[in-house]
């Protein structure tokens, strides 16, 4: 009861500033998500730390050349802040023998630095306007008024629009700069513009979360929303979903406790949100992908089986003892029993008093294993000069591999060939 009363107040007219910070957040977090994407998609997410942090001296330097606290100048100052820390990344990579890790620390450091020296130098200025403005290090959304929410919400309305309106370009420079320069894309304009809007979603996050966690809230959306799906459109829309629901659930967390932070619970609601779709992603994710090394661990056993049974049995035409394959010490006594019982289910053999038989779909199964793994062999050795006695362990992990269309290329690319290196008819 307790916890739907909270809810209830949360929407409620009467609880109307909670309302504007919670909406707030949750606009700041989806464009945070959404731009933050393309960071994640180029590889550089220690450029959202950089620029997070290098917006810190931009916001000191509007309020000491104004000596008053209005969003529309912080904006201004973190954004020319940011810029120039991006430039000189960029310019120090390109004239220097400087590792890119290297720049970036030591970028960070320097207007970092800055930034808390200017802010020492504001708290012992006397102007009695500076108080708050310590918030920008860990953030302070309550603070939050109407007006900031406008702006945020204009700032966020201008950075998705103009990712829409230059998604392909964008796109293309995240995955491949040179392939987006050969079919005549301006790289240099595409790589400046993100980095614009990727400065402008950093400076209006700032007040959220602070330049602390800021790089968080660009990055961890992305590496979740890409578990999720390949296309980016998806992503995209993944992204900034997490964050805003993690700024609306953050809000509200922050408002259910006593003296509990609100830029901090933003990115533990983001980071449960990113490590759910890690683990449960539908292709991408740990469950999926452990899922599927056991399919493959199960399909290479079964085949693996069958085409020693194939062998040992006079191309399958004969039954042989179950105490004969285990004479191959491949197996172990209770994986083999396993993996007969679960061919017999599907199939592919009979067991009979100790005694094994190729069904004809087990035949046919274990005739296309040895095709394709004799296929390879002849490939390896026709076109890579092979050894017939180096062939066979290669052959052994690629016939598993191999799908229909694969092998259909083969025969047509090795001429319908009858014997394989080792002399070895080849069953089709």
């Amino acid at each position: 009861m307790e916890f739907w009363g909270h809810i209830t107040t949360f929407f409620s007219a009467e609880n109307y500033t909670l309302f504007v910070v919670g909406i707030g957040s949750g606009i700041l977090c989806f464009a945070s998500g959404v731009v933050g994407t393309f960071t994640y998609l180029r590889k550089r997410a220690l450029i959202g730390d950089v620029i997070s942090h290098s917006v810190l001296p931009g916001v000191a330097i509007a309020f000491m050349l104004t000596g008053v606290k209005n969003p529309v100048y912080f904006l201004i100052g973190a954004v020319i802040s940011g810029l120039l820390a991006i430039w000189i990344v960029d310019y120090v990579q390109a004239k220097s023998k400087l590792k890119p890790d290297a720049i970036l620390a030591l970028t960070l450091s320097v207007f970092f630095g800055l930034g808390i020296v200017l802010l020492t130098k504001i708290q012992h200025s006397g102007n009695d306007a500076q108080s708050g403005l310590d918030s920008f290090l860990f953030g302070k959304a309550a603070s939050m008024s109407i007006a900031d929410v406008k702006l945020f919400s204009i700032i966020a309305i201008i950075n998705i629009a103009c990712i829409l309106i230059f998604l392909r370009g964008f796109s293309l420079v995240s995955f491949d700069e040179n392939y987006a320069r050969g079919i005549g894309f301006n790289i240099k304009f595409l790589k400046s513009f993100l980095a614009l809007l990727t400065v402008l979603t950093v400076a209006i996050g700032v007040q959220a979360v602070g330049v602390v966690l800021m790089a968080a809230l660009l990055i961890t959306p992305a590496a979740g929303a890409r578990f999720l799906t390949n296309s980016i459109r998806r992503m995209l829309m993944y992204a900034g979903l997490f964050g805003f629901l993690s700024g609306v659930i953050g809000v509200f967390i922050s408002y259910s406790g006593t003296g509990m932070p609100t830029g901090p619970w933003i990115v533990v609601v983001l980071s449960l949100f990113t490590i759910t779709a890690i683990m449960l992603g539908k292709q991408r994710g740990v469950i999926a992908r452990l899922k599927l090394r056991k399919g493959n661990h199960i399909k290479i056993n079964n085949e693996n089986v069958l085409k020693d049974i194939y062998k040992l049995a006079d191309d399958g035409q004969k039954t042989i003892e179950t105490s004969i394959l285990l004479q191959q010490e491949k197996y172990a006594t209770s994986e083999l029993k396993a993996i007969l019982n679960r061919l017999e289910r599907q199939d592919y053999l009979d067991q009979v008093r100790g005694f094994i038989i190729l069904s004809d779909r087990g035949r046919i199964a274990a005739r296309e294993v040895i095709r394709k793994h004799r296929l390879w062999e002849i490939y390896l050795s026709k076109y890579f000069q092979m050894q017939e006695d180096h062939v066979h362990d290669d052959a052994e992990g690629i016939e598993h591999v191999i799908t229909p269309e694969i092998e259909k290329h083969l025969i047509k690319l090795l001429e319908r060939p009858e014997i394989d290196p080792h002399q070895s008819e080849i069953p089709y």
